[in-house]
């Protein structure tokens, strides 16, 4: 009898240790971009899992070992179409949860597990490549989307400023102390800057991700590589584990990383002519090949960190009136949203989130819109003096007279005398006012 007894409560303490082992699905989040779908199961200790998929209709179904079904599958927020929903089904055991991804279009998943870090705790990510993505729009508007044709002549062709929204999707960045995520400050500077750049003539604007989804730092560069961008700005928000520092900087890449990345690429030599141009076609010497590659890659690497470097200081004065700086010039760092080696490329951290202040003015529209408007200023002045070969820009140049102001002159007598409206002459130099000053260089439009 007491044998029974015993043996009953020991099975008790079994199933009761069994039950506390558990696991379970704390969340489940949707993270879907033009190409891909991510979905994040947040777990509460490390996932234990199987899965396969199934046809006619589509479906993944995921086995999770020893977890609970109790997680909530229905109203997760999920904008995207390649997923049409998520449900429970019957499980291998009574110990196990089976999860049902019901597809729209084919798919090849990858699934992994993540372990804690940051904010978040353990989590299974399944990865959905979309078979059927979405275009990318190459412009687009505050209040509509702008399909830009690239077939079109090159020649008088726009500016295009590829724009960065750090982070974004699953990938937070840093998290103020209110809360605030460096993902939603990025975007929103990101599509102020994006509309100040289309509504000058002359410029485009394309984004690496125009919603909150996630990018990664490699692809983005390919990305304005594959718009043909003449310029890449990545927009970030500074963090530090105590409140104190503040001010924004504008980083660069590093030559050590740019020597790195430069032999990446010619590695890659099935990507030569994507990265030379017209210029692969005249190398047909392969015993030569590399050296040339190698030649006109470091030309095109020196004058993109020139470049950058230039901008970055034009964006150092442009911030300054806006906010206090953490740095005076431009830092050298290996970012990989950076090392495009032919398109200059500067990242701007707009300030610390981290500081309580900031913070604040961050999550201040009015804040948000004076610094696209530095990054505006300063892209717009770069562009004005060393404006790309066969752009519009170019073309009002080399039209242009210059005229060095001596005492005594105004705009209005210079209008006179070179038979052009006030407006066009201050349109040609940016100007925002009537007054020059003595020794001052001006272009002088022709029309």
């Amino acid at each position: 009898m007491v044998r029974s007894i015993v043996s009953v409560l020991l099975l008790c303490f079994v199933v009761q240790i069994a039950h506390g082992a558990q696991n379970n699905i704390d969340g489940v989040r949707i993270w879907p971009s033009p190409d891909n779908t991510r979905v994040v199961f947040d777990m509460k200790s490390a996932p234990e899992f199987t899965y396969f998929t199934l046809k006619n209709p589509l479906r993944l179904v995921i086995d999770f070992n020893n977890t609970s079904d109790a997680a909530k599958l229905s109203g997760i927020e999920n904008s995207g179409d390649l997923i049409k929903k998520l449900r429970y089904s019957t499980p291998k055991n009574k110990s196990s949860a089976r999860i049902v991804v019901e597809l729209n279009r084919n798919t090849k998943p990858s699934l992994f597990a993540v372990t804690p870090d940051g904010a978040y705790g353990h989590r299974l990510v399944v990865d959905l490549p979309d078979s059927a993505p979405k275009p990318t729009l190459s412009a687009s508007t505050s209040t509509g989307s702008v399909v830009i044709d690239d077939s079109t002549s090159a020649r008088d062709r726009d500016i295009i400023v590829a724009i960065d929204a750090g982070h974004g999707g699953h990938d937070p960045g840093s998290i103020g102390p209110a809360g605030t995520y460096e993902k939603h400050i990025t975007l929103s500077i990101a599509k102020k800057l994006e509309d100040m750049i289309n509504r000058e003539r002359g410029m485009r604007a394309i984004m690496t991700r125009g919603d909150d989804y996630y990018v990664s730092p490699n692809r983005r560069p390919e990305i304005a590589r594959e718009k043909k961008a003449d310029l890449l700005i990545s927009i970030h928000a500074d963090a530090f584990s105590q409140p104190e520092p503040r001010g924004g900087s504008v980083w660069v890449l590093s030559m050590r990383r740019a020597d790195t990345e430069l032999g990446r690429w010619l590695e890659k030599s099935e990507r030569h002519s994507e990265l030379l141009g017209g210029a692969a076609e005249v190398i047909n010497d392969k015993s030569s090949e590399r050296y040339l590659t190698e030649t006109i890659l470091g030309l095109s690497m020196d004058h993109s960190m020139a470049t950058s470097h230039d901008l970055g200081n034009k964006v150092v004065e442009e911030l300054k009136q806006v906010t206090s700086l953490h740095k005076r010039k431009p830092q050298a760092a290996s970012f990989a949203v950076l090392t495009a080696p032919d398109i200059p490329s500067i990242l701007v951290e707009v300030g610390f989130i981290s500081n309580p202040q900031e913070e604040k003015n961050l999550n201040w529209s009015k804040y948000r819109e004076r610094l696209a408007n530095a990054m505006f200023n300063a892209t717009k002045r770069y562009f004005k003096q060393v404006p790309p070969d066969g752009t519009l820009w170019a073309q009002e140049k080399a039209n242009n007279r210059t005229h060095k102001v001596r005492s005594g002159e105004s705009l209005s007598l210079l209008a006179q005398r070179y038979n052009v409206k006030v407006s066009s002459i201050k349109a040609a130099n940016d100007l925002s006012s009537d007054v020059v000053r003595v020794g001052q260089v001006l272009n002088i439009p022709r029309t």
